[in-house]
């Protein structure tokens, strides 16, 4: 039955795991299998149809595992891929992430918001469209952060060397305090406390995470393909890097708070 295949994640390297995070809070009895792009990581610099060639690569190899829907936990990817992926796959859900921008426009109306995301997701049309339908109600300002995905997936969540990478973009747009900031890259929830105190304790931090695992919801339930299990679900963990410390990195991201 449909309702018993798992659900399939991918991500260009570790940063979906906040994304699996939450998908695992709204579904727990939902079995899951996650994987990690890491050798071609990151895909933040590569042009719009590399991105799309390594991302389509990966939802085939969930679709040979008999997934039920696809996330696409990487905003970089979804950006560059998500519309293409759900023409050739019409029939399967294929869910996929956006930059937050709209909630935390809304929360401080005629406010600063930062949006820090990848170069590739901040050029591609998907976030235009989405900057232009919000820029009269707030001012917002782009920030991309190249070689901030690398620090997560050493797990290097909190660190002198973290600090002063952020510290160095944070001080080219300081000349006015962000009332928000975005998260708009999958990896950087995880490294979410140190962004915050950086850009003070007014500063409300928004990701979209929870919105895309209610979106997914929504649409199995609308199929009858939710899970009919009463216990736990499970996670199955792949990795395209053959460095076996991955799959142990991406549990320990998982756990982490």
């Amino acid at each position: 039955m449909m309702c018993d295949k798992p659900i399939g994640v991918m991500d260009s390297g570790m940063g979906g795991i906040s994304v699996l995070k939450e998908l695992a809070r709204i579904m727990p009895n939902e079995d899951f299998i996650f994987y990690g792009d890491s050798a071609n990581a990151p895909y933040g610099s590569r042009t719009t149809e590399e991105i799309y060639q390594l991302t389509e690569a990966v939802v085939e190899k969930l679709l040979k595992k008999d997934v039920k829907a696809v996330v696409i936990a990487c905003n970089t990817a979804s950006s560059a891929a998500g519309a293409r992926l759900r023409e050739k796959y019409p029939k399967l859900p294929i869910v996929a992430i956006e930059p937050a921008l709209k909630p935390a426009v809304i929360s401080c109306p005629g406010g600063r918001v930062l949006v820090l995301a990848t170069e590739a997701t901040l050029r591609e049309k998907k976030f235009a469209r989405l900057m232009e339908e919000w820029k009269d109600r707030a001012e917002i300002v782009k920030l991309p952060l190249p070689g901030l995905p690398e620090f997560v997936e050493r797990g290097e969540l909190d660190s002198p060397a973290l600090r002063a990478f952020l510290q160095k973009y944070f001080d080219t747009v300081n000349d006015r305090p962000a009332d928000a900031v975005v998260l708009g890259c999958t990896h950087y929830p995880f490294v979410r406390k140190v962004i915050t105190q950086l850009l003070g304790p007014q500063v409300k931090a928004f990701d979209g995470a929870e919105g895309t695992a209610r979106q997914l919801r929504r649409r199995l339930h609308r199929r009858g393909w939710l899970s009919h299990k009463s216990e736990p679900g499970s996670i199955l963990w792949l990795n395209s890097s053959p460095d076996e410390k991955m799959i142990e990195l991406s549990k320990k991201l998982f756990e982490t708070p």
